[in-house]
């Protein structure tokens, strides 16, 4: 895709940078840079059974592609970005622990370092996401912005003053595991009434589920249920459209309880922006994001919420990706 004018001071047309998307499905690598954007992507499927090291070969194999395919020489790639699923130490390169692709404690830039000719660089993927948000997407005006993307899970990304803002211990922004209701449902970091466990595309297909199986209740995803087909967001988007209203009460329900989490956490940090993203906004966001503002601006502070844009991401999953090139910048001192 085409984005708009570099924001960088510095004009750059020869340098790229590789960014690698390592999700528990796809692990997709994409060429881009900030004035042609995206000029090459290769794509394999995740096999969760393979080790670290093999993951590694992977992205090495993934990268070798996607340079070959644009006839690029090593001096015009900057950097090799990967948006990992989990806990990272950007700065050293280790990853803490990526439950969805069974990685613990693995230092992934050293290992990919060794084999490629590259600057390795990490990040977390939501937060590569709100880098992509605040530089390339909605958010360019913003001071103070949070991503939110709501998908398999729900994550967020914190942009203070016009920067990322990573915490302590490097796992600011995990919104999703903020605590909703004590005695609700296990979620999966173990824990019970996480706001993904309740909000998230997982949980509202899990009630849905619940609905039809064990309530009885008609719904237009009665067929897909009885076959064990996983429900996606597009699935979602059909029943409502179609009037379901299993469907679209649960989906009322999971809005609810976003406009909810997301006053509170604007009473506590006064965002000027909150941008959404992920899959279920993506396909729902004209039916959904009505839905939690109306149960946003109940429960936000008047002064809080003065002046505050709660929009759509535009970017879509090339986010994170346009996050790499910001990513880069403050790494390396180079814009792309």
């Amino acid at each position: 895709m085409q984005i708009p004018k570099k924001i960088w001071s510095e004009k750059v047309e020869d340098k790229y940078i590789i960014s690698v998307d390592m999700g528990g499905t796809k692990m997709l690598a994409s060429v881009l840079n900030s004035q042609k954007g995206i000029i090459s992507k290769a794509k394999i499927s995740t096999d969760l059974d393979k080790t670290p090291n093999d993951y590694v070969k992977d992205i090495a194999s993934l990268v070798k592609t996607v340079v070959d395919d644009v006839g690029l020489s090593q001096t015009q790639i900057v950097s090799v970005c990967l948006g990992v699923p989990g806990s990272v130490n950007p700065y050293t390169g280790h990853i803490g622990i990526a439950p969805n692709l069974g990685i613990k404690n693995f230092n992934v830039k050293n290992s990919l370092e060794k084999i490629l000719p590259y600057k390795v660089l990490i990040e977390n993927d939501v937060n590569l996401g709100a880098l992509g948000i605040k530089h390339f997407g909605v958010g360019k005006d913003a001071k103070n912005l949070l991503a939110v993307f709501i998908g398999t899970g729900i994550g967020g990304g914190v942009i203070i003053n016009g920067e990322l803002y990573r915490g302590s211990n490097f796992v600011a922004g995990e919104i999703g595991h903020m605590l909703v209701d004590k005695n609700g449902p296990k979620c999966g970091c173990g824990r019970k009434g996480c706001f993904e466990a309740l909000a998230s595309r997982t949980a509202i297909v899990n009630n849905i589920i619940k609905d039809v199986k064990k309530n009885k209740k008609k719904s237009l995803l009665e067929k897909q249920i009885k076959a064990n087909e996983r429900i996606k967001s597009r699935a979602l988007l059909n029943a409502v459209q179609k009037g379901d209203k299993v469907v679209i009460n649960r989906m009322k329900e999971a809005a609810q309880i976003t406009g909810q989490v997301l006053s509170s956490i604007q009473n506590l940090m006064n965002f000027d922006m909150i941008v959404l993203g992920g899959g279920v906004i993506e396909a729902l966001g004209k039916f959904y994001i009505p839905l939690i503002k109306d149960e946003f601006y109940k429960h936000a502070l008047e002064d809080s919420s003065k002046n505050l844009k709660i929009v759509q991401s535009k970017l879509g999953d090339d986010a994170a990706i346009f996050g790499g090139i910001a990513l880069t910048k403050e790494f390396l001192g180079v814009d792309v």
